[in-house]
């Protein structure tokens, strides 16, 4: 079949929205139409080429849709179930997700080479063939992926709000949830109030911390933020970290999730000395993969006793997160309407990361029903 998708077609190139042709289902695959797609900044970087993905590619990976047909082998989805894709195709069998770590699933390897699962392709353009994002291209009108990239999810969710736990909201949950293992009572700093800072502000407050720092260099985000369960916010490092030192009488901050749209190294230490003995640092955002250094006290890290740990899609089994975290959104604890800031159409893809870039987004979604 014939779709419309965003290409990228070599690094720093801008996305090419035009015409691909998509292979059916084979064995254990499943075709599906893309209702919404979130504008994550993990697409940014690989189109800027800090994070090496193969090209040409069609990007997207935070995706919802509806199931249109399955191939051969696929028994637990069926032609009209809503699903949300997962950027990792979770096997189920290697030592991770065996030891339940599926966040970690061997076929993570996959995300930035972006074949099938048998290393071929179901994507072509101009005569070559074409790469997928997450083995998934969320930016186009259809995908055929792997059955374990789609998490089957109840049908009155709408789309292009579920999107948003395929990626950024259940890694920025989980950060906080289960890599700073937030309890109630805490103190816990945010860094970064993006797609991924939203997940971790609402899985602080979710787990019950007292104090709630959002730092972001954006101040006309700050509203939006205390919405979602900020209950302070900041605009740098000094300034947080000064307020994490009065509010907690000197003890200073449980975590410090660190949830930048890009990591530098220098950004380490300062997040390190926010947080107590014994505290944790998170770091959740992306790095140039060429970044290899950072500022660290390593007698601060060993004398105060404090952990400095990495999070990848929310540390957990994001099969089972994903469908807990929409629950959570049908009870109203979860906010993932307040996240989404404006909606594109996919020929405005070019506009939608612009204004992630310029700080205007807590979220931007592309929502293919418009």
């Amino acid at each position: 079949m014939k779709m419309d998708a965003a290409v990228l077609w070599n690094w720093n190139d801008d996305w090419s929205v035009e015409e691909v042709e998509l292979d059916g289902p084979k064995e254990g695959e499943v075709l599906v139409r893309y209702v919404a797609s979130g504008l994550c900044h993990s697409d940014e970087h690989a189109r800027t080429g800090s994070m090496p993905t193969a090209t040409p590619m069609v990007g997207g990976h935070e995706g919802a849709g509806i199931v249109e047909e399955v191939g051969p082998g696929v028994h637990d989805l069926k032609p009209g179930d809503h699903v949300v894709c997962a950027f990792i195709p979770v096997c189920g069998k290697c030592h991770w997700c065996a030891t339940g770590q599926s966040n970690l699933c061997d076929n993570g390897a996959l995300m930035l080479q972006g074949t099938m699962l048998d290393g071929s392709f179901r994507r072509r353009a101009r005569g070559q063939d074409v790469a997928a994002l997450g083995l998934l291209g969320t930016f186009a009108e259809y995908g055929t992926v792997p059955q374990q990239s789609l998490v089957k999810v109840d049908k009155d969710i709408p789309l292009n709000r579920a999107c948003l736990v395929g990626c950024g909201v259940t890694t920025g949950w989980g950060s906080a949830v289960n890599s700073a293992k937030v309890q109630p009572g805490d103190t816990v700093i945010v860094i970064g109030c993006g797609g991924i800072g939203s997940g971790a502000l609402q899985g602080a407050r979710i787990a019950g911390a007292a104090n709630i720092i959002a730092v972001d260099l954006v101040p006309e985000k700050e509203h939006a933020v205390k919405v979602l369960g900020a209950t302070h916010f900041c605009t740098t490092f000094e300034e947080a970290t000064a307020l994490a030192a009065e509010l907690t009488r000197g003890v200073m901050a449980d975590s410090a999730i660190l949830t930048v749209g890009a990591v530098s190294g220098d950004m380490i230490a300062p997040t390190l000395g926010m947080v107590r003995k014994g505290g944790i640092g998170v770091v959740t955002g992306s790095a140039p993969f060429t970044s290899t250094s950072a500022d660290i006290s390593l007698a601060e890290l060993m004398l105060y006793q404090k952990s400095l740990v990495g999070s990848l899609y929310g540390a957990r089994n994001p099969r089972a997160d994903i469908v807990s975290l929409l629950n959570l959104y049908r009870n109203g604890q979860l906010l993932l309407d307040d996240i989404v800031t404006a909606e594109y159409q996919l020929s405005q893809i070019g506009q939608g990361y612009d204004d992630m870039m310029a700080g205007k987004n807590l979220r931007g979604v592309i929502n293919f029903d418009n």
